[in-house]
């Protein structure tokens, strides 16, 4: 056996368990250091617009398991595809681009939720997730099945990717999102997702935690 085989033994037995290790430790660290930040978003958002703190959405697992992703409200809680609708020419737009708006122009999102989707803070509740083992730090973006369906009939060439995707936990960050985050299109975010599946490595963790930080704060 080559000292190459070896290695490649050793990282695939090695790697979920530093992995976990990592995931637990940097959700406490987390969890410490925004419990601040996190005690004021959750009264700002109860103070300016009625609904509950959390929102939770079923979304795709590893191995296609469903389960709850946990995220800062952000929107106004009620029908949201209605109120886009009163806005024919944003509808329009929602649909042809992917299902997605930018943030300053989406009229279902609250001035709070502006400004903490602007940061990805929205993202902090997903701690819950990793610590329950369902998300991890580092990996692909969570899906929603209705999602991958649309885009899989829109873009038939994404299924390889998605199937990839299909087999790993979630991330709240990962490599799209340090490289390009919402200007990439579905199908380069998918390529990039099934990328770092296919090549997660020690030292890439580190570096897209790494990068984490300064590309929330390169969003201001």
């Amino acid at each position: 056996m080559t000292k190459k085989i070896k290695y490649y033994k050793l990282r695939i037995f090695f790697f979920p368990i530093f992995k976990r290790i990592l995931d637990i430790v940097g959700a406490v660290i987390l969890a410490i250091v925004f419990f601040i930040p996190t005690a004021i978003i959750s009264i700002l958002i109860k103070l300016t617009s009625p609904g509950p703190v959390l929102f939770r959405q079923n979304r795709v697992g590893k191995d296609s398991q469903p389960f709850k992703m946990y995220k800062f409200r952000t929107m106004y809680n009620e029908d949201n595809d209605k109120r886009l609708k009163q806005y024919p020419q944003l509808w329009k737009k929602y649909k042809q681009n992917d299902w997605k708006l930018s943030i300053n122009e989406d009229p279902r999102i609250t001035p709070i939720g502006k400004i903490v989707r602007m940061t990805s803070l929205d993202e902090l509740p997903q701690i819950i997730n990793v610590f329950k083992g369902n998300m991890t730090l580092v990996g692909p973006r969570a899906y929603r099945e209705a999602e991958l369906r649309e885009y899989t009939q829109k873009y038939p060439e994404s299924v390889k990717y998605i199937n990839i995707i299909r087999t790993a936990k979630p991330g709240i960050t990962g490599l799209w999102q340090t490289s390009g985050r919402n200007d990439l299109s579905f199908i380069n975010r998918a390529k990039m997702d099934a990328h770092y599946i296919n090549r997660r490595s020690f030292r890439k963790e580190l570096i897209i935690l790494f990068k984490t930080p300064f590309c929330m704060l390169s969003r201001w």
